[in-house]
């Protein structure tokens, strides 16, 4: 239960990376200066937590050991993770990216028999390959049936290019996250804090923003200062205490395979989130009943999901 409330909490601070990047792309910024901005600032904070907490010896013996492992798997947990959320953005609403996004609860289910979970035996603790939460899984369709829902409803406006542009990026982004963070996981085998994995990950993934942040420079210039200014709270609040909450939420489900997808499943809430501080922050419209319904759908999946993972 624990790991559960963690994971909401989290999601209220994820949230604000999906209503300050619809900000940022009203405003006319590029989706790709949003992108790296993020990771370039969550550098010197997560630098700090790390430098006080337990400083970088272990982190930096770690990256060594395997740093193509880190590599590789920084650039899809982080990299096709957050790029492709930046591009839906400037297709889709915040609440609406937001509850697209929770195909991820699908997927990390459907992931499963990729990894292994820990089981105690009479001889010891074993690895067994992870198998597809079936039960959870019936849920998740009841998730998806609400996407679906949500989208039927926002097709109305932008039409099928618009929908396949704010939708095909948030499925690689939904897979490329549980998979990344996963195989970290079991590349670190709990040798580093949630803070020395974030960290890590972030240096790992910074090619591809370095990458992405001279093409934006190319094409569109220097990031306007209300961008800089909107990345630096997306990077407090949804790079660095939202995703350590989240991670650190996994860690306390490690090897459990039912109990990590329930957490992940408490990312629903981001959507709910997303819709209220998007009527806050940017007076959004009240989305249409349809979008409303697919709202609470979503939200009625990811209870019973966790609730049926519990039992």
């Amino acid at each position: 239960m624990r790991a559960i409330i963690i994971g909401i909490i989290a999601a209220f601070f994820f949230a604000f990376t999906f209503v300050l990047n619809q900000l940022m792309s009203d405003l006319g910024g590029d989706w790709m200066w949003s992108a790296s901005l993020r990771y370039f600032f969550m550098v010197p904070f997560l630098l700090l937590l790390v430098l006080f907490k337990s400083g970088f010896k272990k982190m930096w013996s770690e990256i060594k050991k395997r740093p193509f492992a880190w590599f590789i798997y920084s650039q899809i947990g982080f990299g096709l993770f957050y790029a492709p959320l930046c591009f839906a953005g400037d297709y889709s609403p915040g609440w609406l990216v937001a509850g697209t996004w929770q195909i991820t609860i699908v997927a990390g289910a459907l992931m499963s028999p990729l990894f292994y979970e820990k089981i105690q035996t009479a001889t010891g603790i074993v690895k067994v390959k992870g198998r597809i939460p079936l039960t959870g899984l019936c849920w998740s369709g009841v998730i998806i049936v609400g996407i679906i829902i949500m989208e039927v409803s926002h097709a109305t406006t932008v039409g099928l290019k618009g929908i396949v542009l704010g939708t095909l990026p948030i499925i690689i982004a939904a897979f490329a996250y549980p998979y990344g963070n996963r195989k970290m996981m079991e590349v670190t085998e709990g040798r580093l804090n949630v803070f020395e994995r974030v960290l890590g990950m972030t240096l790992c993934s910074l090619p591809t923003w370095l990458i992405l942040s001279i093409i934006a420079g190319t094409r569109s210039g220097i990031p306007s200062m209300s961008q800089v200014t909107n990345s630096i709270i997306i990077a407090l609040f949804s790079g660095v205490i939202a995703t350590l909450l989240f991670f650190k939420a996994t860690d306390l489900t490690q090897g459990r395979m039912k109990e990590l997808a329930a957490v992940e499943a408490t990312q629903s809430m981001e959507a709910v989130f997303s819709f209220i501080l998007g009527l806050l922050i940017l007076n959004s419209a009240v989305p249409s009943l349809s979008a409303w319904i697919g709202l609470i759908v979503v939200v009625f999946g990811m209870t019973a999901h966790s609730l049926s993972q519990r039992n």
